[in-house]
């Protein structure tokens, strides 16, 4: 193999670092100077190898290698590197590396593409800070307005707006961070599966064709607060009473949808919150996940209708606020095939699969040509401290996106 399984496992540990975490997970958060810190690291080593580095009005951080044509569209190739609260050091910062290996070997290598070839690393993918999950991706497909960036907020109430504005960046020109499509050619990212499928089956690497669509929203219930003590139970107006209800429905839904289909439930907030006091106040997330649109929008609307008959049985009022909606969708046949051959002369077995995940390369699926490759998760374990890709399954995973990507980006003379 050409890369270096050194490099790979030292550029991961130092990321590793930095990390609000005391214990064995980790949290990198947009905007803390644990990110600034990762994000300085990865500018440093890009400077290294003799690409510079620069960032757009989002925040994302890019390089890049010029080619023969510059003013061609580029084949851009990473991940993201913030994390999900307590999570594990492989989800996002595995395709960071692969992005930082891949251009250390195309400068090592001397390789002149004939179109440019560029880093990136995106930020806020998870939305573990500001609840703006694939926010950089979103960016760089013109998803993102000024207005957005003053309504995501952190648990303390300060927006992106305010810390992009802290952090050197022009909030107020988040359109200049979109893309022309005609100015990519591609996109290619690598990620752990975060599933158990590839180390069942033994596979090496897992090539994906196909990724679901996913709708997240918050649900919010308005209630009224009591006295626990003295309100009559005929006389409430429970707002956690309801939500329980709803959320039961929200598994029946998805059962119901079947066909993979998946619903989840995994945050609420109570209000005022406190033992003595009939809760006023819930608001919970939704995350519903399937490869057809249709039933995506079916297991909603049977939330709807729950949602309706606690309004009519309970006086309950209901909202529900948008927080994320992408259709399911078929990645490049094209980059597919050279992800085959990649493995094909590299004798790693692979298997074909659908992501289950949501992942940047969806977002970027709706602007360009897409391509997506995952590595094996121990026991499938992700978003948790026990999350764990051996670092020779990762560097197959890169020696297959980087054949591919000499390929695609075709070689001067």
């Amino acid at each position: 193999m050409e890369s270096s399984l050194k490099r790979i496992k030292k550029h991961l540990i130092k990321l590793s670092e930095f990390n609000t975490d005391s214990g064995e997970g980790l949290s990198r958060f947009t905007f803390t100077k644990e990110e600034e810190a990762a994000r300085q690291y990865l500018k440093n080593e890009l400077k290294k190898i003799g690409v510079e580095a620069y960032e757009d009005q989002a925040g994302n951080l890019f390089g890049r290698i010029a080619g023969d044509n510059p003013d061609a569209p580029a084949i851009m190739i990473g991940s993201h590197y913030d994390s999900v609260k307590n999570g594990g050091h492989f989800d996002g910062p595995a395709g960071v590396i692969m992005g930082l290996e891949i251009m250390t070997l195309l400068q090592e290598e001397g390789f002149k593409p004939q179109y440019p070839i560029e880093f990136v690393a995106l930020i806020e993918e998870e939305g573990g800070r500001f609840g703006s999950g694939l926010y950089g991706s979103r960016a760089m497909v013109g998803a993102i307005s000024y207005q957005d960036l003053l309504n995501y907020k952190d648990k303390a109430g300060i927006s992106m707006a305010e810390e992009l504005k802290n952090h050197g960046f022009d909030p107020k020109k988040i359109k200049d961070a979109a893309r022309d499509p005609e100015s990519i050619k591609a996109f290619i990212e690598l990620h752990i599966e975060q599933g158990p499928v590839l180390e069942n089956e033994a596979k090496d690497v897992g090539l994906v064709d196909f990724i679901v669509g996913i709708n997240e929203f918050k649900v919010k219930l308005k209630g009224r607060p009591d006295h626990a003590g003295t309100t009559p139970m005929d006389m409430r107006k429970d707002a956690l009473l309801s939500a329980a209800r709803v959320v039961q429905e929200v598994e029946k839904a998805a059962l119901k949808a079947a066909n993979g289909t998946v619903a989840t439930v995994g945050e609420m907030e109570v209000k005022p919150g406190a033992a003595n006091i009939v809760p006023g106040e819930v608001e919970f997330s939704v995350d519903i996940r399937s490869k057809s649109a249709e039933l995506v929008e079916q297991v909603k609307n049977d939330i709807r209708s729950i949602l309706a008959e606690e309004e009519k049985n309970a006086a309950v009022e209901w909202e529900i606020n948008e927080l994320l909606s992408v259709d399911p969708i078929p990645l490049s046949e094209e980059i597919l095939v050279l992800f085959e051959e990649s493995a094909r002369e590299n004798n790693f077995s692979y298997k074909k699969m659908i992501s289950g995940a949501g992942h940047d390369a969806m977002v970027m699926a709706g602007m360009t040509d897409v391509g997506l490759v995952f590595v094996p998760s121990k026991g499938g374990r992700s978003h948790c401290p026990e999350e764990w890709t051996d670092y020779e399954d990762l560097q197959k995973g890169i020696e297959v996106i980087y054949q591919a990507v000499k390929k695609l980006g075709g070689q001067d003379g």
